[in-house]
């Protein structure tokens, strides 16, 4: 959280929400006490990747530390160890369930719209292209240090309003889509040195946040959300695209979903019945 100074001899834990060995990541819920004792706070603790520094080094036991505060009851849960499940999202289950959910439950973007117009983190701009309709800004993802290549992600925002996910992209968005792909790579290569054959580009579904967004990632470097369940390389879906102007608003597309979450509640109420059971 920017503008807030965190003293975490003050913070006092309630529990830990979720402890995963195989990215060595903590989720941690408590109270900054000095802050406010009221108000949540979710702090999750991560091992950073070694480098050969580190061996000689305090590097050796460095943590990166993410604080969410004040923290809500959906940044709880995002965050909580819990169950998972696969759904098969038709067209008509978008329409009915999945966009309702949206509307009623999404994060506010105020913090993207800020990147967006130069109000915040404008220091860390990779690169940008000022175009309303094709252009985007490109910025290291907060989960990396932007220091060891062999951990690179990054990720473009489109300028343009209005496209929340894959579900909204046809035609009409290819010179979008080509765009991002080449100058993306290309602003990455000047300033990292890594290729597009060492790229992993790809679109989240469901994403994090519901305002169109690519993930450029080393591809050596496993990244949360690459697997077949939740990724969708960017070079296929232009493919997808160029074969069927509107394959996205046809197409069923399977996700996971949590167990906590109220679009779990919302497919398993719904007569169409999008889970497939054994």
């Amino acid at each position: 959280h920017q503008g807030i100074t965190f003293n975490f001899s003050h913070f006092r834990l309630e529990r830990i929400l979720n402890s995963n060995t195989s990215t060595k990541l903590v989720s941690l819920l408590g109270h900054f006490t000095d802050l406010s004792e009221e108000k949540w706070a979710v702090v999750i603790l991560e091992k950073k990747p070694f480098t050969e520094d580190d061996l000689t080094s305090k590097g050796l036991f460095s943590v990166k530390t993410t604080v969410i505060y004040p923290a809500t009851q959906k940044h709880i849960d995002k965050y909580s160890k819990q169950e998972v499940h696969i759904v098969q999202e038709t067209q008509e289950l978008y329409q009915e369930v999945t966009l309702k959910h949206i509307e009623r439950e999404q994060f506010s973007l105020e913090w993207l719209y800020n990147i967006l117009e130069h109000k915040k983190e404008k220091e860390r701009i990779i690169f940008e292209d000022p175009c309303e309709e094709t252009g985007f800004i490109l910025l290291p993802d907060l989960k990396w240090d932007n220091k060891n290549p062999e951990t690179l992600y990054c990720l473009a925002l489109v300028r343009k309003h209005g496209i929340k996910s894959l579900r909204d992209l046809n035609s009409n968005h290819l010179p979008l889509l080509r765009n991002i792909l080449t100058k993306g790579v290309a602003a990455i290569e000047e300033k990292y040195a890594v290729g597009r054959s060492q790229l992993r580009i790809y679109l989240h579904y469901q994403p994090s946040f519901y305002h169109l967004h690519v993930h450029f990632t080393y591809l050596k470097h496993d990244a949360p959300g690459i697997y077949c369940e939740k990724s969708h390389l960017l070079d296929t879906v232009i493919s997808n695209i160029e074969l069927m102007p509107d394959y996205y608003q046809r197409a069923t597309l399977s996700f996971v979903v949590r167990e906590n979450d109220r679009l779990w509640d919302d497919f398993r109420g719904d007569s169409r019945k999008a889970i497939k059971h054994d």
